[in-house]
């Protein structure tokens, strides 16, 4: 539905202008990710200068001796005259521009300024006792300054801070008289509060970064009112540009990817007399959308590879303008630009001759022809010859009109001038694009007879999904996840298959022997006396053979069942044809994300490492028992041997034990960069798909491990609960707190019981983490060694850590009364689930927290506590980082993981 609008005088009274079709509201705010960015670079700011004031104490002593003895010529008068004028400009100059924005009815920027102001004074207020009360005193002195009446000058000034925020908030960098005046009067306050004596230039700079800051949290947390041009605005601003316009239709059918969002929106407009327009309006927040992924691939990817990720609205109409003129001098099929004109301060608009037709993506197969295939190459071939890279040769921005003629758009992306790399960027992508909807061979083919082999040749390293657009790669995972589910069904029934078979050949030995075909024929009927047949004993010669047999006919069945990607069947069709040309893939990767996630959690784990040590005083370390050290180094050992053993106890098949206990010391590395709960599930589940368990399967085994692991930790908790509320009792009776908490839990289970929506939730997340764990199960209940072996693994894992725990407080605990096994059972079973649920890497501050107010709790002195459960973490975490990380890498090499 359409809204109609007044025409201008010029136009035609008859001739209503509307804007019709589909045209959804906007949102009335917008939460840009531009203030996000700003807001993390305050936080960034404050805390270098709170960083400042705590270690370069000589440098801010000497930046305010300077400033005093710069400032002890000025004139009093003069001091005293500025001073009053700006304390009473600072708070007049918001007011008149708040009154300015009323008379124009922009009462919300106001409303958004008022709240900043009024945050960022509870931020100074805050930020003021904590230098007063519990910050130290090298950040006191830089940012206060002793009174002559005695006392100190606030750290931060709690009428600058929200004053800075409102003018932010408000968008008065947007208005440059409004904004040069109100900076003038904020300097000119600095000025006379240092030269007074009243401040300090780090206090300063802390009031305006925090005033800053909470204003871009502020608009990120509410949101900006949104100004993006509606219809109507379109409408007028095509008539400033000559036109004459009567309808504005947006345009259906355009897509609304992350990579291709920036394209803007579309309309087709009608005149009153000539043909309909196409027009794409732009606007910064269609600019803004997608920029962390951009952002992310300008980090990881050579540069030569990427794009700007920051363009300003003229840029990019600049940039659309250049190369739409560019493609057609270039011979090249591309829509006529007519027109451009901004429309507002935030959005611009193209203009550009209609052309019918419909995109690559909405065309059937059977109308994607070889001619039409080879079009598409020669608009690509023309774009080369003059050296212009599209940069988004996907299915939406390829156009067929009614005639069969290929039009290229979307253009804003591409490049003048572009190198070798780029260009045959674009050709993988248009192979990879084409090969997607008429197959490998037919999109080598029509790209060799139109470029020639050599050139098709020469992309094939770039013939890598990181060089791809992001829509393309999101449908070759897709097709990825297919093929691996019909692999997958492919393997079951071919398992299925053969257990029948063997089943049929036991039950008449005799007919299997002189015809294998009437066994096969009964498998594939399905016939009575085949279903009915059960398995005979045989012997473990037998066994194994059938066990062969079985894998034998798995990996032949997989072997029919797999396909090759589409990556890899384009690789085939050009090696036909240049069987010399090269294959090894160009490396696209400036930094890969598993070395940045392994830099970030090495310079945690160091800084949270050393944080803990400087806490230990050195004449503790140097008293402590190094027998019982090394006592808890060889239990924190035996865990890696447990682990190995509660995991293989759960996997029916067949894999190394050393190697699994290889995996379990790789996963303490993998602690560090996941959480507790999630890296050791991933790295197990990975490392038994490449051992030859199938994924289904790998996936169940861990999960049967992890619920019975879950069972088991439950019940050691509640006995050891039970024994450690007994055992300073004559009778065999829990203690009132142990009954209050088993209480506790009741009530909470029941609670979630109860409730809908939590009970819901809870179910679903069970669910889908240990879906096919029962059928695993059973196959293990099958095999009794494996699991004893699975059990003795868990009891054996929970008594090297309590040992271990229990070692390490012994370390430091001479002449200190003990506790005893139940008690460090229970603070470890306890803290062990904290971190287990905390969101940190390897459960980092809440194990160790946990752990130390645990042993607290239960009699163990804080001196003795703290640095036995520091020593705790250093040989169950810390320590084992290191071997983790080579054993994670011999393994990967070895394709183990």
């Amino acid at each position: 539905m359409g809204q109609d609008i007044q025409p201008p005088e010029e136009a035609q009274p008859d001739v209503p202008e509307r804007v019709s079709g589909d045209e959804p509201l906007l949102a009335a705010r917008v939460h840009r990710p531009s203030d996000l960015m700003r807001l993390l670079s305050g936080l960034l700011a404050i805390g270098l200068v709170i960083a400042v004031a705590a270690f370069a104490h000589a440098t801010t002593s000497g930046l305010e001796q300077d400033i005093n003895e710069g400032a002890g010529g000025a004139p009093d008068v003069f001091v005293k005259i500025a001073g009053l004028v700006s304390s009473i400009a600072v708070l007049l100059v918001p007011v008149a521009f708040a009154i300015e924005r009323l008379i124009k009815r922009d009462g919300l920027r106001i409303a958004d300024g008022v709240l900043a102001a009024v945050l960022a004074h509870g931020v100074t207020l805050a930020t003021d006792l904590w230098v007063a009360q519990a910050a130290p005193g090298t950040i006191r002195d830089a940012l206060t300054q002793p009174q002559s009446g005695g006392g100190l000058t606030d750290p931060v000034h709690n009428y600058l801070a929200p004053v800075i925020a409102y003018m932010t908030a408000v968008g008065m960098a947007r208005r440059p008289r409004w904004r040069v005046s109100l900076w003038v009067v904020l300097l000119l306050d600095a000025f006379t509060m240092l030269v007074a004596g009243y401040t300090t230039a780090l206090s300063i700079i802390l009031t305006v970064l925090i005033g800053w800051t909470v204003a871009y949290g502020t608009l990120y947390a509410v949101g900006s009112p949104n100004v993006r041009p509606t219809g109507q605005t379109l409408l007028a601003g095509l008539r400033r540009v000559g036109f004459r316009p009567v309808t504005a239709l947006r345009a259906e059918g355009v897509p609304d990817s992350a990579d291709s969002a920036d394209r803007g929106r579309r309309y087709i407009v009608t005149l009153e007399d000539g043909p309909p327009l196409d027009v794409t309006v732009v606007d910064r927040e269609q600019q803004a959308h997608g920029f962390f992924y951009r952002a992310w691939r300008r980090i990881t990817l050579r540069t030569i590879t990427t794009r700007r990720s920051i363009v300003s609205l003229r840029q990019a109409l600049e940039q659309e303008a250049l190369l739409a003129y560019a493609a057609i001098a270039a011979g090249a099929n591309a829509p006529k630009l007519i027109a451009t004109s901004e429309l507002g301060p935030d959005a611009v608009m193209l203009v550009y001759e209609h052309i019918g037709g419909r995109s690559l993506d909405s065309l059937d197969d059977h109308e994607i022809t070889d001619e039409l295939v080879r079009s598409a190459f020669r608009q690509v071939r023309a774009l080369q010859s003059r050296r212009i890279a599209h940069r988004r040769l996907t299915g939406d921005a390829i156009l067929v009109d009614r005639s069969g003629r290929v039009i290229l758009t979307d253009l804003r992306g591409g490049e003048i001038a572009a190198g070798d790399l780029v260009l045959r960027m674009d050709i993988a992508q248009l192979l990879t694009t084409l090969g997607l909807r008429v197959g490998a061979e037919r999109a080598v083919a029509a790209a060799v007879a139109v470029l020639g082999p050599d050139t098709v040749a020469d992309c094939l390293p770039l013939l890598q999904p990181i060089a791809l657009s992001r829509s393309t790669r999101a449908t070759l995972r897709k097709l990825a996840r297919e093929r691996s589910a019909r692999e997958r069904e492919a393997v079951v029934a071919a398992s299925e298959a053969a257990k029948h078979e063997r089943e049929l050949a036991k039950a008449h030995p005799a007919e299997a022997a002189a015809d294998p075909t009437v066994v096969r024929a009964e498998i594939k009927a399905g016939t009575k006396a085949g279903s009915k047949t059960e398995p005979k004993g045989g012997t473990k010669a037998e066994k194994k053979a059938d066990k062969k047999a079985e894998k034998r006919a798995l990996d032949t069945a997989l072997d029919e069942a797999r396909e090759e990607d589409l990556l890899a069947q384009i690789r085939q069709q050009v090696l036909l044809i240049r069987p010399q040309a090269p294959v090894e893939p160009v490396r696209l990767e400036r930094i890969k994300p598993r070395t940045l996630v392994s830099l970030i959690a090495g310079a945690v784990a160091a800084y949270f490492l050393l944080s803990q040590v400087a806490s230990t005083p050195l004449s503790t370390v140097s008293e402590a028992d190094w027998r019982w050290v090394a006592a808890a180094v060889l239990f924190s050992a035996v865990s890696y041997v447990a682990a190995a053993m509660s995991l293989l106890g759960f996997v029916p098949e067949r894999v190394g034990f050393w190697r699994t206990v290889v995996a379990q010391v790789a996963g303490s590395f993998v602690k560090i960069v996941a959480p507790a709960a999630v890296g050791g599930v991933a790295l197990n589940t990975r490392f038994l798909q490449r051992a030859g368990v199938r994924p289904g399967l790998a996936v169940a085994s861990v999960g049967a491990s992890q619920l019975f692991g879950l069972g088991a930790h439950i019940l050691l908790l509640l006995s050891f609960g039970y024994l450690t509320g007994t055992e300073k009792s004559q009778s065999f009776t829990p203690s009132r707190t142990v009954i209050a908490g088993l209480l506790t839990v009741a009530v909470l289970v029941l609670v979630v019981t109860a409730i809908p929506f939590m009970r819901k939730f809870v179910s679903t997340r069970l669910r889908s983490l240990f879906a096919g764990v029962v059928p695993r199960m059973l196959d293990v209940l099958q095999r009794p060694m494996k699991l004893i072996t699975g059990i003795g693994g868990m009891l054996l894992l929970t008594g090297a850590f309590v040992l271990c725990l229990d070692a390490s407080i012994r370390a430091f605990g001479h002449g200190h009364p003990s506790i005893s096994y139940a008690s460090v059972a229970v603070v470890f079973l306890a803290g062990n689930a904290l971190g287990s649920a905390a969101p940190t890497p390897g459960g980092v501050g809440a194990v160790e927290g946990a752990l130390t107010l645990g042993l607290v709790a239960v009699g163990l002195p804080i001196e003795v506590a703290t640095p036995a459960v520091l020593l705790y973490r250093l040989l169950t975490l810390w320590i084992p980082v290191l071997p983790g990380w080579i054993c994670f890498n011999w393994l990967t090499k070895r394709e183990a993981l």
